[in-house]
């Protein structure tokens, strides 16, 4: 018999669960590339380009290559060489899932 002070584990808290543990990704994620950024522009964090790495554009993309491409494209001005962090960043993009953004209620999915 199931402990009645334990909150219910409904679809709605999994999911709940599922999108905080995606954020979490994110948030790692984009903190990795800050750190990968200081790195090849040789700069503190506050004097790193201002680029818009979008893992959701990214992953909207439909090859590794054309990912890539867009990376190395935002990467024009990085004179060191970028393909690791291109590579590794391909890497831990694949297999994330775009985030969604909230909807509000009586809003309806095109």
């Amino acid at each position: 018999m199931p402990d009645p002070s334990l909150p219910l584990r409904t679809p709605c808290n999994l999911k709940g669960q599922w999108q905080r543990k995606e954020l979490r990704r994110r948030l790692n994620l984009e903190e990795w590339i800050v750190s990968q950024l200081m790195n090849l522009y040789d700069c503190e964090e506050d004097e790193v380009p201002e680029l818009e790495i979008d893992v959701d554009e990214l992953l909207d993309l439909p090859s590794d290559v054309e990912r890539a491409i867009r990376v190395k494209m935002l990467l024009v001005d990085c004179y060191k060489p970028n393909d690791d962090f291109v590579a590794a960043l391909l890497e831990k993009v694949r297999g994330m899932q775009k985030l969604s953004t909230p909807q509000k209620k009586g809003e309806l999915t095109p």
